[in-house]
């Protein structure tokens, strides 16, 4: 990942502001520590920390056409840009870097290019011919970008809230799938897949089809000239890219220059669900496997960092961000720059628990298409931002728009859990890869049941939270939480806390405004919180507040009632078996 930051219609143009942009810039040189870059053209400023993953001799931004009358800042990968150069062979190149196709593109076609390109970006590109820019992002939002307004007129284009936040007395998250053109003067949307209208598919489910198309996504992704690896929890979807990106990497140009051998990552507390399990598919894999333990404390004493990092205070993005955050500190630390990584399954498979209680087909898909047009919000952004906190790259091949308009097209009986069939939780993507006399990974693997990163982790590290939160929030803040927080105000202890740490670094009305918010269980949305009437009642975020869903609610319910027995003390047994009978 790299950083950009870009500034049009300055009235200030004097060295002051020149040092005031490298200065608000260099707060993006986490997420690219290689090479500061800055162009300047009256009262327009583009600036870019790079983070070299293609091409690291001699594709430092900003990036230019020929005459160097277009100025391209770009934060991203283009994974197509060897087959959009040959059909550019009229125009002369200056670099290797992926990304230097787009000042070529927009000098070809204008300002209608966007859908050519195959990646994840947000770039911010000037013609000076004009004077005129556009401001664009991939289609789901993989990459962050922000956009602001000054009171002197200036428009800001940042990868991160904390570079225009300052400067600007408005911001908003750019929307994915989105241009914005000075000459039109607005947004509008150059993303448009058939899905997004949330019409229920009828297309037929073929394996192979879905197989092969996942196969072309990680393939696509091991575009690098810097060591990469895999971030392997051990759960369905990082399996599965490990699985594939093993089987291909031999055939990659990146296997010439590092070896055939994948490198995996994992991190949890010591004895917690993700790292048996990674152990076990990295062994099966013949990865070369790093093994990372936290404590609790180290991980609440991480939270300010954290929050600093992501810009959110969104409870289940902190609680999943903290572990990837001191996991990609010490994947860098061995010298890797890029992992790949399996964001996006759940919500296009309705891979989460709740998903279990999806009343028809319908409702199934819609919640499908709302959590995939959300995750620039809460997964794209854990995951590009805890990791480019310290300058590494996530790459997410769930989310290759070729992937998901194959996915998603599928009728949705088919991703519907059906006990009464075997089916589980993704049974279609399961089955897809389901290769018995060439297995992916062994059935209970390919069948395990989803775990939350933040669960997988380690169950205690969501309770320590919580116990933390609860020593640093009194009874009476949270009954006046209504006052101090009117906007998403925090309905736990847990959630008050990271809000307090959340305006500390960001204060402005429009800081907060950027993050989500409404009632959630297990990851739902406000609208499937309907599904059941027993969720209102308990709204948390952890997979394991799905009841009768999930194995360790089960289990931690039995085992508190057991203890309840033993103690003897009937208020607190009539407590547990109620809970016990929630769960069952």
């Amino acid at each position: 990942m790299c950083g950009i930051l870009a500034v049009f219609g300055c009235i200030d143009n004097s060295q002051a502001k020149r040092s005031r942009i490298i200065e608000l810039s260099r707060r993006l040189r986490h997420r690219g520590p290689d090479w500061s870059g800055l162009h300047c053209h009256e009262n327009c400023y583009l600036a870019h920390q790079r983070l070299a993953i293609v091409d690291p001799a001699s594709g430092d931004q900003p990036l230019y056409n020929e005459d160097k009358t277009v100025i391209v800042t770009v934060n991203g990968e283009i994974y197509n840009h060897k087959q959009l150069r040959e059909k550019l062979k009229s125009h002369q190149f200056r670099t290797g870097s992926d990304c230097e196709v787009i000042a070529h593109l927009y000098e070809e076609h204008g300002e209608e290019f966007v859908d050519m390109l195959d990646g994840m970006f947000s770039f911010v590109l000037l013609d000076t011919r004009d004077n005129s820019y556009i401001a664009a992002r991939d289609a789901i939002g993989i990459t962050p970008l922000y956009m602001g307004w000054g009171l002197d007129g200036s428009i800001w284009f940042a990868s991160e809230m904390k570079a225009l936040s300052d400067d600007c007395e408005r911001f908003i998250s750019f929307p994915p799938g989105h241009i914005y053109s000075s000459k039109q003067g607005g947004l509008r949307r150059w993303y448009n897949p058939p899905w997004f209208l949330e019409q229920t598919p009828s297309s037929s489910y073929d394996p192979i089809v879905l197989c092969k198309a996942f196969e072309k996504a990680v393939f696509k992704r091991l575009m690098t000239d810097v060591p990469f690896g895999v971030l392997l929890s051990g759960g369905l979807d990082s399996s599965l890219v490990a699985a594939v990106a093993c089987r291909y990497l031999a055939e990659s140009e990146a296997a010439r220059q590092w070896g055939s051998q994948l490198h995996t990552f994992c991190i949890g507390l010591e004895s917690s669900p993700d790292l048996k399990a990674a152990r076990e598919v990295a062994d099966y894999l013949g990865t070369r496997h790093h093994e990372f333990h936290f404590t609790v404390q180290e991980g609440i004493d991480a939270l300010e960092e954290v929050i600093y990092h992501i810009e959110t205070y969104d409870v289940t993005t902190i609680r999943a961000s903290t572990p990837m955050f001191l996991m990609s500190r010490k994947i860098k630390s061995l010298g890797v720059k890029m992992v790949l990584s399996g964001e996006g399954s759940d919500e296009i498979f309705g891979g989460y628990l709740y998903f279990h209680k999806a009343p028809n087909k319908e409702e199934f898909h819609q919640e499908t298409c709302q959590k995939i047009k959300a995750l620039h919000l809460y997964d794209c952004l854990r995951a590009n931002k805890s990791t480019s906190a310290w300058g590494v790259e996530a790459r997410v091949p769930f989310l290759d728009k070729e992937f998901i308009n194959i996915a998603m097209s599928i009728d949705p009986e088919w991703k519907m859990i059906r006990p009464d069939l075997g089916r589980i939780e993704k049974w279609i993507l399961r089955n897809a890869f389901d290769d018995v006399q060439n297995p992916y990974l062994p059935k209970h693997i390919l069948y395990r049941q989803k775990e939350q990163f933040s669960d997988g982790v380690g169950y205690s590290w969501i309770d320590g939270l919580k116990d933390h939160a609860n020593k640093q929030v009194t009874d009476a803040m949270l009954t006046h939480a209504s006052f101090i927080y009117p906007e998403n105000t925090p309905t736990t202890k847990e959630a008050y806390y990271y809000r307090t740490i959340f305006e500390k670094f960001f204060p402005k009305n429009a800081a907060r405004s950027t993050v989500p918010g409404g009632p959630s269980v297990a990851c739902s949305t406000a609208k499937a919180v309907e599904w059941d009437a027993a969720w209102s009642k308990n709204l948390d975020p952890s997979g394991r507040a799905a009841l009768g869903i999930h194995s360790a609610a089960y289990e931690e319910a039995v085992d508190a009632k057991n203890k309840s027995l033993l103690s003897g003390s009937p208020k607190k047994l009539q407590g547990v078996e109620e809970k016990a009978a929630a769960v069952i």
